[in-house]
């Protein structure tokens, strides 16, 4: 299937009839939405999304959080380095294999678990949409993710 393209086609699609960059801007804008609450928490976007799939479930391997953020391994390092310096997060090896990395929280990453709380009446508030329409949306979201990866 092909995007619909309201420019003038010897032109070629405009920008804004990508696809891809309305992907682009509203990722960006729900970033700067989230950004306020993130700085109090001093965490980025990235590192709190570590930290989400910890809180979710705790105890992860470095592979698991590279596997489910869709991330390398060279982008996420740095991501879980810095959270292990702020004090939220701890790292350990297996004894015997020093590349299975186990990553874990500490009390101070547990304490910023307000953090999803705060993001999701952010969202709520900006975007004035209900939970039934964020579901929707969310849905149509992981069906493309889902089908572009394929």
């Amino acid at each position: 299937m092909r995007e619909t393209c309201t420019a003038d086609t010897t032109a070629g699609p405009r920008v804004s009839d990508l696809l891809c960059f309305n992907l682009f801007a509203a990722a960006r804008a729900i970033t700067s939405l989230y950004r306020p609450v993130l700085d109090r928490a001093g965490i980025t976007y990235p590192q709190f999304l570590v930290l989400a799939l910890l809180w979710e479930r705790d105890q992860r391997s470095i592979r698991e959080l590279v596997r489910e953020l869709g991330l390398d391994y060279s982008t996420l390092s740095p991501l879980v380095t810095r959270l292990e310096k702020g004090g939220y997060l701890s790292r350990r090896s297996r004894p015997g294999d020093k590349r299975w990395v186990l990553v874990e929280l500490t009390r101070e990453g547990r304490a910023l678990r307000w953090l999803v709380t705060e993001l999701v009446e952010t969202l709520h508030t900006a975007l004035d949409m209900d939970d039934s329409e964020l579901a929707v949306l969310r849905g149509a979201l992981q069906t493309l993710q889902q089908r572009a990866s394929s």
